[in-house]
């Protein structure tokens, strides 16, 4: 157990409950600053050891480059868009949030927006204030009976199919990373694809996070496939949904109307869909309820609390497994979350297993950091919340991934080698890593049958196709006419003139339409773009 030092400051810039505070200065000096909020708090932030937000405060790298006695920062809900963890980690500083704190109050308010859009209930709300009694203007739609999309199947998505069937609504959903055992406990109807959900649903709801793979994720040709007359409703992140082709695809009548919490610019002054009668917006309430609040302040002034004292912190987000990682095993942690990663992203399809597989030196310690830091790796691009060496398991086996670690001391081509395997419905798909080098240089050195050397890197492209001269030609001049800069590239094959992987890594992510050019230039198998953990 750690030492307790009631000398200890903790700043807390947006507003806390009662119980939180009460909780905090049991054991420290607790001052309530929300003017930082705004501005100042670099100047301000050198003598206090934590550091508790909300949304609305930024804690830039230069915060924390000044922050000299800081050691926690807590941020009191789900999201970090406005903390820069990396600028905490490399500073020694624990990051904490209160990832479960909100996940009922999302639900509900999706369920809400739902319900007043369909019985158009602001407008009525409105009309009746303003001593209007327009009953025949404000028909609405019912619920029961109608299909329900989901997009996105993690834990607010899981609440808001469950709220769905209660209310007689046939559920279906997409989520390329949830296996069709795990929707079928949900009651719900796993499609294959994106489209199969659009053109079958009355009411589309959103429940992902905001990615390079998901930004745009419905744009104009999306809506167009949706039903004449279908609702569309996002509580997730801004950004996902083109607001300017939504409005449009609502304003000629096309969907019904739409409700959302979230735009891509908050607050959303000059929006087009402010403007429109049967959409129903929201300011980003979606975990504004007294219960949500009150979880979250209390959840991280016990999570600050025990960093302060030293002790297991279960909601870490930039924290390895524990205190005792071997030397020898640590520099392996972050190539096992890479790998991660990259099996998951390669898979494009859900995993419904993860064996890990360590071989030579590294197998005669104790690996569970890498396993967890593989686990993290795979899951943290395809779920809504931050996933941590904390939460990872508990999210697996919530998606029903099944996770089993093999320990190999006899080295076989690698002096040490680490190995992911994902089992997927269409088949295992492998990777396979090593440390090279006095710096414990990583390589990716296998992706399923085929040999490579590859320094994994923040964004990367795989393609699989057929060997045969100007390829390579092809995919540069496309890469460079589209402005990205290709760091270094490795083709591996079989045979001459049979299958071949071409694995880049690149300067800044390759857009879709990029990706979907290259592929068609080149006529290839299989390809797919990865943004990797920093």
């Amino acid at each position: 157990m750690g030492v307790l030092v009631t000398e200890q400051r903790v700043l807390v810039t947006e507003s806390l409950s009662e119980s939180g505070l009460a909780l905090l200065r049991e054991d420290f000096d607790v001052e309530v600053r929300r003017d930082l909020a705004a501005g100042g708090l670099a100047e301000a932030i050198a003598p206090y050891a934590a550091l508790i937000v909300r949304s609305q405060t930024k804690v830039t790298a230069e915060v924390v480059e000044r922050a000299a006695s800081l050691k926690v920062v807590g941020r009191a809900g789900i999201g970090l868009d406005n903390v820069d963890v990396e600028a905490c980690t490399r500073r020694g500083v624990m990051v904490v949030n209160a990832p479960q704190s909100n996940i009922v109050s999302a639900a509900e308010h999706t369920m809400a927006l739902m319900l007043a859009q369909a019985r158009n209930l602001p407008q009525a709300h409105a009309a009746l204030k303003a001593g209007r009694w327009e009953r025949s203007k404000f028909q609405g739609m019912e619920l029961s009976g109608k299909t329900l999309g989901v997009i996105g199947l993690g834990r607010v998505g899981a609440m808001v199919a469950q709220r769905a069937a209660a209310l007689g609504m046939r559920v279906i959903g997409y989520d390329p990373y949830v296996s069709r055992e795990r929707a079928a406990q949900l009651g719900v109807a796993l499609e294959p694809n994106l489209d199969a959900l659009l053109v079958q649903a009355d009411v589309v709801t959103i429940h992902l996070p905001r990615t390079p793979e998901t930004e745009g994720l419905l744009g104009e040709a999306q809506l167009a496939m949706m039903k004449q007359g279908a609702r569309l409703v996002n509580t997730a992140r801004g950004g996902i949904v083109d607001e300017a082709a939504l409005a449009r695809a609502v304003a000629s009548g096309h969907l019904g109307g739409a409700a959302l919490d979230v735009f891509a610019e908050e607050p959303p002054t000059s929006s087009p869909l402010l403007e429109l009668d049967n959409v129903v917006v929201t300011p980003h309430l979606g975990a504004s309820t007294k219960e949500a609040q009150d979880r979250a302040s209390l959840t991280i002034a016990q999570m600050v609390r025990l960093a302060l004292r030293g002790e297991f912190v279960p909601y870490a987000v930039n924290v390895s497994a524990g205190p005792e990682v071997a030397d020898q095993l640590r520099p392996f942690v972050g190539l096992a979350e890479r790998l991660g990663a990259i099996v998951t992203g390669l898979a494009a399809m859900p995993v419904r297993g993860l064996e890990i597989e360590y071989q030579g030196q590294i197998a005669e310690h104790e690996t569970k950091a890498c396993t967890l830091a593989a686990l993290k790796g795979g899951l943290q691009a395809v779920v809504h919340e931050p996933v941590t060496f904390v939460n990872a398991p508990v999210i697996a086996r919530e998606r029903g991934v099944r996770v089993s670690e093999t320990r190999t001391p006899d080295a076989r081509d690698y002096v040490n080698l680490v190995r992911l395997t994902a089992d997927t419905e269409a088949g295992p798909v492998t990777v396979a890593g090593t440390m090279v080098g006095s710096r414990d240089g990583e390589r990716l050195v296998r992706v399923d049958d085929y040999d490579l050397d590859v320094a994994p890197s923040g964004h990367m492209a795989f393609f699989v196709y057929e060997d045969r001269p100007g390829i390579i030609g092809k995919v540069g001049t496309i890469l460079g006419d589209a402005g990205i800069n290709i760091g270094s590239m490795d083709v591996a094959r079989r045979e001459a003139g049979g299958a071949a992987l071409m694995v880049l890594t690149l300067d800044s992510p390759i857009p879709s339409e990029v990706l979907a050019r290259i592929g068609v230039e080149i006529e290839v198998e299989r390809s797919r773009a990865i943004d990797l953990p920093g």
